[in-house]
């Protein structure tokens, strides 16, 4: 039987959502795949089965539409930056240890060669290459980068928070969302998926992303409260705000950001639909689990 793919903002019937797996299933295997080629990023025990399990399903829901190999640069993406928050918020002991990650990282997405040894140095100039073979990349390259460099200058701005014990207010904290790392997933997907000609909407597309961004930055805190609690992370509750204020903040937050994405449809409907179901997907997610596995 063939099952018809379900287009961007339809709701997946049974079968459609049994395709939907089997795509996971495949992505799932590639993430095993790639966390035995780079063991330095992926030898810890936080990285279990399950992680790779839903991570590869949020990228498969979140994109119905795409198929296993077009999914495959996000997933990649997504499982990298999982490796670096490891090496940032769990391994480095220092400040000057946090920058020379994020030096190393931003040389090799500007072309250098990696580190030797260094797998996530490695692992990023695979990621980078494959990039480079798209025919979006020259123009979106630019920003791929940038969104690693926000990325990273936010998970040096957290970890800076926690060392110094410094309670940020919550629209500084809100402010910092890019640690959290979607707008570099999708900046690379964005890439991945568009064929040749040139880019639209570049401005729009990334002002959308930060807006879901931001959402996704509290239904993860709201939905990890405990595990950050025990694993000494930083947690919007942690700030002096409530859980009422925060799910009234993200109702009014997840509005703003379908306003954002409503124009891009007619020109951008996979990306637009990709970036509103993630922000879905996240919302039934992290009611019931995350993504890390025990210490």
């Amino acid at each position: 039987m063939t099952v018809a793919q379900p287009g961007p903002g339809a709701r997946p019937e049974a079968a459609e959502a049994g395709a939907i797996c089997a795509r996971a299933g495949r992505s799932q295997r590639d993430m095993r795949g790639w966390a035995e080629t780079y063991p330095g990023l992926f030898s810890a025990k936080p990285f279990d089965a399950a992680l790779y399990s839903t991570l590869s399903l949020a990228m498969a829901f979140g994109g119905p539409w795409f198929s296993a190999e077009q999914l495959r640069v996000a997933n990649k993406t997504s499982l990298w930056a999982f490796g670096l928050d490891w090496l940032v918020d769990y391994v480095a002991t220092s400040s000057s240890e946090v920058e020379d990650i994020a030096r190393r990282c931003l040389d090799v997405a500007g072309g250098a060669a990696p580190v030797p040894g260094d797998d996530l140095t490695r692992m990023l100039g695979d990621i980078r290459d494959e990039l480079a073979s798209s025919p979006a990349f020259p123009e979106l390259g630019p920003v791929w980068r940038d969104e690693l460099e926000r990325m990273l200058d936010g998970m040096l701005t957290e970890w800076r928070w926690k060392t110094d014990k410094v309670v940020p207010a919550f629209e500084e904290y809100l402010g910092n969302a890019g640690n959290l790392g979607f707008s570099y997933v999708f900046a690379a997907h964005w890439i991945h998926v568009t064929g040749s000609g040139p880019v639209a909407d570049v401005g729009p597309l990334r002002e959308a992303g930060w807006a879901v961004q931001r959402v996704i930055r509290l239904l993860n805190d709201l939905g990890t409260y405990e595990r950050d609690v025990a694993w000494g992370d930083l947690n919007v509750l942690l700030l002096g705000v409530g859980r009422a204020e925060v799910e009234r903040r993200i109702t009014g937050l997840a509005a703003r950001s379908r306003e954002l994405i409503a124009p891009l449809r007619a020109a951008h409907p996979e990306l637009a639909g990709y970036m509103e179901r993630q922000m879905d997907f996240c919302a039934g997610f992290y009611q019931v689990g995350d993504y890390w596995g025990t210490l």
